[in-house]
């Protein structure tokens, strides 16, 4: 199988996946560089498996997406096995991990399946969405974010989406990756016990 196979060249998430292998000793990297491709990576995360990263246009701050690293265009083309395994275990971390270190209660998990469901990036990836109170003083330093869009139930807004700011997007990342190491390291801690 060739390399163009596993990480066709026009597929945006295939070039994040070329420019960050997996992370080691632990799979949450510690500092990544977000210049490595452009525009710029927020990296949450990064194993054999899946990778995890800030969207670039996100519908509420700390919108994060989970992908797969082979490319597989929807969730139909995953094989059992690896990376539906590892699948299955980055998401509730990742759920868990948002939720406390956004200080969020709400949040929605979107997956999109072909251009007629919405999708735009035809390579598996989840939405991890943040839903904040009502409220709730916004993340943000820009002042651009309609509070309205912050408590409504919208899925795909596109209206509300703006760029996200490298500046904000390096200290938010940095926070969701302390959680997500947290998360983790308690999780690998509690399966050595079994």
């Amino acid at each position: 199988m060739s390399l163009e196979t596993h990480y066709p060249s026009s597929c945006p998430f295939c070039r994040i996946c070329n420019a960050y292998p997996a992370s080691t000793p632990s799979p949450v990297p510690i500092n990544p560089d977000a210049t490595q491709v452009d525009p710029q990576c927020h990296l949450i995360l990064s194993t054999p498996h899946v990778l995890a990263f800030l969207d670039i246009m996100p519908i509420s701050p700390g919108h994060v997406l989970l992908i797969t690293r082979d490319h597989h265009e929807k969730l139909s083309d995953v094989p059992l096995g690896p990376t539906a395994d590892a699948l299955g275990l980055w998401m509730p971390l990742m759920a868990r991990a948002l939720a406390k270190s956004l200080d969020i209660e709400d949040w929605n998990v979107i997956q999109n399946n072909g251009a007629r469901a919405a999708q735009v990036v035809p390579h598996v990836h989840f939405h991890f969405v943040p839903r904040y109170k009502e409220g709730r003083k916004e993340i943000s330093g820009k002042g651009h974010v309609d509070m309205g869009m912050l408590k409504s139930w919208r899925m795909f807004g596109r209206g509300t989406r703006e760029d996200l700011d490298d500046a904000e997007a390096v200290l938010l990342a940095a926070n969701i990756r302390e959680g997500l190491r947290k998360e983790y390291d308690a999780t690998y801690t509690d399966r050595l016990k079994l």
